[in-house]
């Protein structure tokens, strides 16, 4: 079946291409506390203990054997921009997740510094230096040299496992105060939220309460492993209002290897712009309700090499419908989104099962990914 647009509808259409997503760029704030000078709290570090089982502890006894065993391995970062020190700083916090003193934190809180200095509480600051930075998952990974004695890390538990309902608890360091907790619960899972670089992730919904200066830090479960790390907040106000968005771990855990190894992240790459069948409805006829349209396929990509088109002239002046992508490895595809986070989860070198429809039927395209430009 061959679909002819009028002059109309590509109008429409090269509009739509040049529309960048940005509906929640207005409401997520991201937690990230800019100029605060208040320092972490005078405490003596507290010993790590063991965390009761969670079925049979009460929910404070919970509360409390979680804060009192992960909340050491919680650290309080404050950066400076430009060359002199203290200058339009921010402060943020992070988890460390090994005995060489590598820190997790967001991107966000470290993007820009041109001094990093982390508080493992009271009088203990170390200087830290950048080993990896992700813009596009808003994640970065930071060091430094302190005792291991002095280390405590917070073991990197499963978000693939989380359901809505279940308890979390996040520690931070919200406007400059030290460690503090909050609890809640998951209130909602496959959240999109945008990193600054306008990228997509999946994230996690929680009710827990997550405030400026939270961002970096772990949102645990019951057991004290984390889940996620605490990104950003939805509010109007610049506080919170009851729904915080985390990063799930398991993102974290697949890019960390080349954070701390190579310093940045190289993702599979497809080499094509899209745009979803629902944002044309009413606008471009298409002969499916759900997928992906390939606007176009950028050169020598893998798209390109697997023979995926883009919208092109025909001969009489028309236009000739893109490739609609509706599924990838039989995981269905509504949007340049879902195509994102399914690529997220592949690594370069991985063939991937396109399924698309072209010119009437369904077809299944094989695409050996390749790294981005």
């Amino acid at each position: 079946m061959r679909i002819i647009l009028s002059f109309r509808q590509i109008l429409y259409l090269t509009v739509l291409s040049a529309i960048i997503a940005a509906v929640m760029t207005a409401a997520l704030v991201f937690g990230f506390e800019l100029a605060r000078s208040s320092g972490a709290a005078e405490t003596p570090a507290i010993q790590p203990s063991a965390i009761a089982d969670p079925s049979t502890a009460t929910d404070e006894q919970n509360n409390i054997d979680v804060y009192r065993t992960m909340s050491p391995g919680v650290v309080y970062i404050t950066s400076s921009r430009g060359a002199t020190a203290g200058r339009s700083g921010g402060t943020g916090s992070g988890s460390i997740i090994d005995k060489e003193g590598h820190i997790l934190t967001n991107e966000h809180v470290i993007n820009g510094a041109s001094r990093i200095t982390v508080s493992l509480g009271g009088t203990r600051t170390f200087p830290a230096q950048v080993i990896g930075r992700d813009p596009d998952t808003d994640l970065a990974v930071i060091k430094i040299d302190a005792p291991e004695n002095e280390l405590t890390v917070v073991p990197l538990g499963d978000s693939d496992q989380l359901i809505v309902g279940q308890k979390v608890l996040a520690i931070g360091n919200p406007f400059g105060l030290d460690r503090t907790l909050t609890t809640g619960v998951i209130s909602g899972l496959g959240r999109t939220i945008r990193a600054r670089s306008g990228r997509a992730i999946e994230g996690v919904q929680t009710d827990a309460s997550i405030n400026p200066g939270n961002s970096g830090g772990p949102l645990l479960n019951s057991r004290g492993q984390m889940i996620g790390i605490n990104s950003q907040i939805y509010s109007s106000s610049g506080g919170s209002n009851g729904i915080g968005f985390a990063v799930p771990v398991n993102v974290a855990k697949r890019i960390l290897p080349q954070l701390i190894q190579g310093g940045s992240v190289v993702r599979p790459r497809l080499g094509v712009t899209t745009r979803s069948v629902a944002s044309l409805q009413g606008q471009v006829s298409t002969p499916v309700e759900a997928g992906a349209i390939i606007l176009s396929v950028s050169p020598n990509s893998a798209a390109a090499t697997a023979g995926l088109r883009g919208i092109a002239e025909t001969a009489d002046g028309g236009v000739r419908l893109g490739d609609i992508i509706t599924a990838v490895d039989g995981e269905q595809v509504t949007s340049g989104d879902d195509l994102t986070k399914i690529l997220d989860r592949r690594q370069v070198g991985n063939t991937i099962q396109l399924e698309i429809f072209r010119e009437g039927r369904r077809q299944t395209v094989s695409v050996r990914l390749r790294p981005a430009n």
